[in-house]
Order: C-alpha cells, then structure tokens, then sequence
C-alpha cells in the first residue's frame, strides 16, 4: 500500500474509534449521532472526529448510506533516541530512518531518550501514539 493511500467506506460502517478523512485531515471518529430515515430521505449521520495530527475537532454529515474517505493509518514501532523540549529525535525500528517529531501533551514526561513508541503514520504524515 502506498502512502497517502485513501479507501472508500459507506457511512453505516463507520463506528467511535475508526478513522475517517474529514475536509482533508485524517480523524479519529470520537462520537456519532444518527437521525431516523425521514419521509423523502434516509438517514444522516453527524460524525465527530478529532484530528490524529493537529488535534482539531471536525464534524461531517451524511447520509447513511453516502461514501466516506478512510485514511490507511500504518503503526510502526520506533525507539526514542533523544528529546529536546517537546520534541523528540525518533529512530524507525524498521528502517533506521531518523526525523522529529512533537510529543503530544498527553504523553509529556512519558516518552523518554531509549524508550520504544508507536508511531501513527498516514497521508505522508507521522505522528507519536503511545509508548510502549
């Protein structure tokens, strides 16, 4: 699978804790709402999701039966070589690439020089998801 690689999904199959791709930025879905078929349409569906890079909230309203874009979201494995402010040096376990990236305020004081973390990477972009 290539980078960047979008599929396809319809509405119904989106469920809390799934991804989806709202106005271009891959989201983790966080709620979802559905309003009853009414009499000259099915039903929509409100999706809110949170941003798995920028942290921002998006909504997206559809109908049920309406396709929705779903980013292919690859874990990986990486070790930790050194932190600098909120920003840490990591080393891909697979293929030794280097690069920084920001630790989310979530993980602060958790992500340590030497320790391993899963990283969350999608549409060319990386981002640290927990330590492990």
């Amino acid at each position: 699978m290539a980078d960047g690689e979008i599929m396809k999904m319809t509405m119904k199959d989106i469920h809390v804790g799934r991804y989806i791709i709202i106005d271009g930025v891959p989201c983790k879905v966080v709620d979802i709402e559905t309003s009853s078929p009414g009499k000259h349409g099915s039903a929509k569906m409100r999706v809110t999701a949170m941003g798995i890079f920028d942290g921002s909230k998006k909504t997206l309203l559809k109908p049920s039966d309406a396709d929705a874009d779903v980013p292919v979201i690859k874990k990986k494995k990486a070790q930790v070589v050194s932190i600098s402010g909120n920003s840490a040096q990591i080393m891909d376990s697979e293929t030794y690439e280097v690069y920084d990236l920001p630790i989310p305020e979530e993980l602060d004081g958790k992500v340590v020089a030497g320790s391993e973390v899963e990283i969350l990477e999608a549409m060319g972009k990386r981002a640290i998801s927990k330590t492990v």
